[in-house]
């Protein structure tokens, strides 16, 4: 089963969600799931440097003081935990996330399985270890232990390459009307945000069972044959 999905690295419920749905998708014993993201920035003007966490972000932005804003991070901290997440969000530095897109997409040239390994160091490294995705660095040191190949990494980085695949990506976002991320393409269904676990369930066995019915062709049985 593949699934299309919008995300960006700096969005909490996009890791919550992706998270959210391997899980549902392991216990539900589909072993064939194969997930493709596609790029979105959420803060396409930040730049390559933060001085403040998202939580001084926050104070700063609401004009309050950092406890209040970390009181308002609290519910989202804790889901992110409660899905067993090492999810620091409040101490998180938002930077520019295009060429951690931009690296994702050299990923996906290569296997599934190295982007999926590419994708999950990235948030680890955002959301764990709260380091700066706009540094060429940390991109690198996450692209060498997803095991990509480090000159073509070094290409990709000093140059604009896969640029033109990541603004297409956010171009069919705006052509579907997709204002959000997570968005999910499950089957025929879209799914937008990270959806409780019975929501995710509820959909795989829906995709499932129209996948079985429009493999049913014309079939002999003890009664006869039918088209």
């Amino acid at each position: 089963m593949k699934i299309i999905y919008w995300s960006d690295y700096a969005c909490p419920f996009c890791y919550i969600g992706e998270s959210r749905l391997k899980r549902v998708a392991a216990e539900m014993g589909i072993e064939d799931l194969e997930l493709e993201m596609k790029a979105y920035e959420l803060h396409p003007e930040a730049g390559r440097h933060a001085e403040l966490d998202n939580a001084d972000s926050m104070a700063k932005s609401f004009g309050t003081d950092r406890d209040t804003a970390l009181e308002k991070m609290s519910g989202l901290i804790r889901m992110g935990r409660e899905e067993g997440l090492d999810f620091n969000y409040a101490t998180a530095h938002n930077t520019n996330t295009r060429d951690a897109h931009r690296i994702t997409k050299l990923a996906q040239s290569k296997s599934p399985e190295m982007a999926d390994r590419l994708i999950e160091l990235l948030y680890k490294a955002y959301f764990s270890k709260n380091l700066e995705l706009a540094d060429h660095s940390v991109l690198r040191s996450a692209a060498m232990d997803a095991g990509l190949n480090m000159d073509e990494v070094n290409e990709v980085l000093s140059t604009d390459k896969y640029l033109q695949e990541v603004i297409m990506d956010e171009q069919e976002a705006r052509y579907y009307g997709i204002r959000g991320v997570p968005f999910f393409i499950i089957g025929k269904y879209g799914v937008s945000g990270a959806q409780p676990e019975e929501y995710f369930h509820a959909v795989f066995e829906q995709v499932q069972k129209e996948t079985l019915e429009e493999m049913q062709g014309a079939v002999c049985g003890p009664d006869g044959c039918a088209e």
